[in-house]
């Protein structure tokens, strides 16, 4: 009762987009609500954006309910009844990864499921709709409200998608320190050069010594 799906939704698309910051070879189109989740977009429109785009894949991210107070749940991957191979494949891949990273299998009978459902009947993309632990569950909540779940979520989905988009990895920083990286290159605290390179004492002194810190 005190953290809206959107949150939990937010957080795990913020980080998807931040290591999708690491390769090249993709564009992203982001359709989900405003920054506050206050302005919710209709599936339609979302829909109609991502086909007129021309979108290669299309992923709904979400969490479930329906434990009521219960226990077990866990992650649950959906595609059309109708999908093509390639979205079944999408799906099982997903979900397979996300089970390797957090764990959160559950005892759903069927986590590798179909469904009628809006947004996966009616993008021309091969559409995968994830329901990432159930909010009302006793053995799910702790789980999914932590940094810890969202942050092995969107490592397991960017893995997913690298692999399958043949994604190529950039000679710069990671994406979680791709803005820290610019910033400090821009304020002349770091030379721009050697992001994954270790860094010496003598090194630590000069970023101290321009930092003002010596």
């Amino acid at each position: 009762n005190e953290t809206p799906e959107w949150v939990l939704n937010d957080r795990i698309c913020d980080r998807i987009e931040v290591l999708l910051k690491s390769y090249t070879g993709y564009e992203l189109l982001r359709l989900d609500d405003s920054d506050d989740g206050k302005d919710d977009i209709a599936l339609a429109e979302r829909v109609t954006e991502a086909n007129q785009w021309g979108a290669d894949f299309y992923l709904s991210i979400h969490h479930n309910a329906g434990i009521n107070g219960g226990t077990g749940g866990g992650i649950v991957a959906l595609s059309h009844p109708r999908s093509g191979k390639a979205a079944v494949e999408w799906r099982d891949e997903l979900y397979e990864e996300l089970i390797e990273h957090t764990g959160l299998k559950g005892n759903r009978a069927t986590p590798k499921a179909t469904s009628d459902l809006y947004v996966l009947r009616n993008t021309e993309a091969p559409a995968v709709l994830l329901e990432l632990g159930f909010m009302d569950s006793k053995t799910d909540v702790p789980v999914i409200l932590s940094e810890e779940y969202a942050d092995a979520c969107a490592r397991a989905i960017v893995d997913v998608i690298v692999r399958r988009g043949g994604l190529k990895a950039k000679d710069g920083p990671d994406g979680w320190a791709f803005d820290a990286w610019e910033r400090a290159a821009k304020a002349g605290v770091l030379d721009g050069t050697r992001p994954k390179d270790t860094l010496t004492r003598q090194e630590l002194a000069v970023v101290l010594a321009k930092l003002g810190l010596l």
